[in-house]
């Protein structure tokens, strides 16, 4: 069942991401594509990431290319810590979450885990894959609840803090600079 379709314009960059949220018997998928322009050229990354029924990822994938080069990357959350394309990877082994920096569509993953009440506030290491080098890194990220639809979010590696809105399934509406929702 489909819960929640979403529709963006890149703000900093010419671009357009696309996804939906669709809930099923083992958890949540998050299906979408974005296409925009990168400093290697065009890039279209059409990715998919499954969650189990309480927000926790368990993979995610993202096929496309960017400027001249293919990309097809599969990274999976295992006991041990976080795989990509099969190999282990020595970053995030306690990251609950997976972010792909190239959309807003993953912290609806973190926003609905989290699952904040009004005036609370939480630090959440999340496995940021970069990918153009197809590497995993931690990137530290603060959420603090201010209204229903509204939370304050912080991303120091990257200097960015700015106050996120919301949707009722816990997309990101507005992306202060980056992402706003297309109506």
């Amino acid at each position: 069942m489909t819960v929640e379709t979403m529709l963006w314009r890149r703000l900093d960059l010419p671009g357009h991401d696309s996804c939906r949220l669709v809930r099923s018997a083992a958890g949540w998928r998050l299906r979408g594509a974005a296409v925009f322009r990168h400093s290697a050229g065009p890039a279209h990354l059409q990715y998919d990431v499954r969650a189990d029924r309480d927000w926790q990822t368990r993979e995610g994938r993202v096929n496309g290319w960017v400027g001249t080069r293919s990309v097809r990357l599969r990274v999976r959350r295992l006991a041990t810590g976080w795989e990509v394309n099969g190999a282990a990877s020595d970053q995030g082994r306690m990251c609950m979450d997976l972010d792909f920096g190239f959309t807003p569509a993953t912290n609806v993953l973190q926003v609905r885990r989290l699952a904040l009440a009004v005036g609370e506030a939480v630090e959440v290491p999340v496995a940021w894959l970069d990918v153009p080098s197809g590497g995993l890194e931690v990137l530290q990220q603060r959420y603090v609840r201010r209204t229903a639809t509204g939370y304050w979010y912080e991303a120091p590696r990257f200097g960015y803090a700015a106050e996120l809105e919301v949707t009722g399934a816990g997309f990101v509406r507005r992306y202060p600079g980056l992402w706003a929702a297309e109506d």
